[in-house]
Parts: C-alpha cells; structure tokens; sequence
C-alpha cells in the first residue's frame, strides 16, 4: 500500500513538474491567442450582419470561416493545439496551484480554473472538427440542449439557474473592463502608446464580452419561460436578437467591434498573461 501511494506522489509530481515546464507554458499561451482568433472572426461577420450581411456570429462560423481560407487548416490546427495546452495548463493550476492559501480563496481560484479549463476545452474540440473536415451548428446545439433540459420540471429550472449564471458572468466581464481589472492578470503592461492601446482594446473587449453573454445567458430564460427552444440558439442568435431592438443594427455594430477588440486584447495578452 506504501509502495502504491509513492508511485502515486512520484506520478503527481511528474505531473507538476511537467506544468511548470517553460515548453507547456508556451503551448498554453497559444491558447489565449487562438481564442483571440476565433473571436476576431466572429466580430467581423457580426460586422457583416449589422451592415444587411449573413453568417453565424458564432464558433461554428467563426471556424467555417478560417476552414475556407488558404492555409486555414494550420490555423485550425494551431487552435486546436493551443486550446487543449491551455485547457490541461488550467487543470494542472487546479490540482497543484493555490494550495497554501486560505480555503476560501483557494477552492474559489481552483474551480475558476476547472470553469476555464472545460471553457477552452470546448473550443478546441471545435477547432479539432473543423480542422479534421467536419462540421458543427452551435446555434443547433445550443437549442437541441435548451429542448431537452425543456423536457422535465427539474430541467427547466435549471435552463433557468443556467441563464441566471451567464448573465452574472456577462456582468462580471462589464465589471471586469469597466474597472480595468483584467491588467491584473497581466504580468507588465507595456509602456505607451502601447500599453494605452491595451487598456482600451482591454476594456473595450471586455463590455462587449460580457453584453453578448448577458444577451445569451437572457435569452436561455426567455426559451424557458416561452417554452420554445428556437429563443436559445447560442451566441448568433444573441447577437441577432440585437437587431430586432430599437437601433439594433447600431447596437450590434458597436458590439461587434467590442469583439474585434476582445479579439485583439486576446492575442496581445498570450505573451503577458500571469503563468
């Protein structure tokens, strides 16, 4: 039993120090511009829509998108990598970081860490289908979820709770950009113009984030409430329901340039993330 709990530390040490390793770092960090990427491409054909165009403002077009470009494929696949390095970073930050701090803080740092690990997880799976030749409708998805949840009291309340937690994580990137808090996560900012052009593309980005959330998290509630699964059809479906608004074609512009801007902090901030 002794010698199976020492594999066991040997293994989880193992573990820990291949984390740390600078390589795994870099990898990981790629993750954050890969995710940069992906939103850059939504907010230009969000651009596209606002102006009378169409398109998925979403992951599945976003990556339909970089898939029917020439070398798409090495993006795809450079996404895919990225994303699962950073996704495995943040596992490897909830098992091993945080430890000597206080509880609370710890195991709220630690689950922050899981949240974003499935988070990135997620969109790399998405890169790795497309990158593979295959295909996804987020939209549909996000609808067939929304239908099946519909189908008892117990799921239904928790469309709700659901939508209620994407609004508040909506509000939290508002809050995040409004106050500049993400320069926190930064380990220097640069001196200026750069570092100016950071904080407003930072703070930009953010606001814009957190409305389209807040718009998804709002429109999983209405589904419910409605009991029709075709109100929820994920993030283009959020941001289409933008247009039907007073000034709604301004609106969506605005936004989708925030997510132009959310794109670009993203990239600009694989380098200088805290790791």
């Amino acid at each position: 039993m002794a010698d199976l709990g020492g594999h066991a530390r040997k293994i989880a040490d193992g573990a820990e120090e291949a984390a740390d390793s600078k390589a795994f770092e870099t990898a990981a960090r790629l993750g954050f511009a890969a995710n940069g990427l992906m939103h850059l491409v939504i907010g230009f054909i969000a651009v596209g829509i606002a102006m009378g165009g169409s398109g998925s403002a979403d992951q599945s077009g976003a990556m339909g998108q970089l898939a029917a470009q020439p070398g798409g494929i090495f993006l795809l696949w450079f996404g895919f990598l990225g994303c699962v390095a950073l996704a495995l970073f943040q596992l490897s930050e909830a098992a091993f970081a945080w430890n000597g701090r206080e509880s609370k803080e710890k195991w709220g740092r630690k689950l922050k860490a899981i949240g974003q690990a499935i988070a990135y997880a997620a969109i790399g799976v998405t890169f790795g289908i497309y990158a593979l030749g295959g295909s996804t409708d987020s939209g549909q998805t996000t609808s067939t979820f929304t239908s099946t949840l519909m189908t008892n009291p117990a799921g239904a309340v928790l469309l709700i709770v659901l939508g209620a937690a994407v609004i508040g994580i909506g509000g939290y990137y508002v809050y995040k950009g409004a106050k500049r808090k993400f320069l926190e996560d930064l380990q220097r900012v640069p001196g200026r113009p750069w570092g100016t052009a950071v904080k407003v593309v930072g703070a930009v980005g953010y606001c814009a984030k957190g409305v389209a959330l807040a718009v998804l998290g709002l429109l999983f509630i209405v589904a419910t409430v409605r009991a029709d699964p075709e109100d929820s059809t994920g993030l283009d479906g959020a941001l289409k329901s933008l247009q039907e608004q007073p000034f709604g074609a301004l609106v969506l512009g605005v936004i989708a340039v925030g997510l132009i801007a959310y794109g670009i902090y993203s990239i600009v901030r694989a380098p200088l993330e805290k790791m």
